[in-house]
């Protein structure tokens, strides 16, 4: 039992994380030399993050931005993590963590979905490594149990607007690009009864 927990609080190289992840059929997320299994989503987390995938997609259509949905990496050089956002918006070209084309390094706006096991880590720690990142702009966090959602978006340098929205009829407004997306859109067919997790 003691080798096992020892084995778990290994603290990996780079090279050894990427090459795990590569070979791995699960995600996982690296902070700093640690590993931690990204778990998988509920329905409503799922649903959420497509819906919200699919409008912009939509949207942005033949205009320069990438969209992409779970299973993208981010590096995150500053704080030394690699982790996968559940919405991330690209302006322009890719731009790759040096020596690799799986791993980019320049999102615009990223969006969480949060759970009961992530929430406070989205909001604190997470949000101040990814505003390590020049690129990054916008971040919307989702709550998956109550129809809720925290906008943050950058004003000039180190300066961050805050918006909260909580009706089903509110527009939500991306200050990046002209993109709207009501909330009953955004959580349509989320059931809030669902198991909490």
């Amino acid at each position: 039992m003691i080798m096992q927990l020892l084995e778990e609080r290994k603290i990996y190289t780079i090279e050894e994380y990427l090459e795990l992840e590569i070979n791995s059929e699960e995600r996982h997320e690296y902070v700093n030399g640690e590993v931690n299994l990204m778990t998988g989503g509920t329905p409503n987390h799922n649903q959420i993050a497509g819906n919200f995938y699919a409008s912009l997609n939509f949207a942005l259509k033949r205009q320069p931005y990438q969209v992409f949905v779970t299973d993208q990496r981010l590096w995150i050089p500053q704080k030394r993590i690699y982790t996968y956002p559940d919405v991330m918006i690209v302006s322009g070209e890719l731009e790759f963590q040096e020596g690799r084309k799986d791993t980019i390094t320049n999102p615009l706006i990223i969006a969480e979905v949060l759970s009961k096991s992530t929430k406070d880590y989205d909001r604190s720690d997470k949000f101040a490594a990814y505003r390590t990142l020049p690129s990054f702009q916008e971040y919307i966090l989702i709550d998956q149990y109550k129809m809720q959602v925290e906008h943050y978006y950058k004003t000039e340098p180190k300066k961050w607007l805050f918006l909260e929205y909580d009706a089903e009829e509110t527009p939500l407004s991306l200050a990046s690009f002209e993109f709207v997306i009501n909330l009953g859109e955004l959580y349509d067919k989320v059931k809030f009864e669902s198991l909490e997790l």
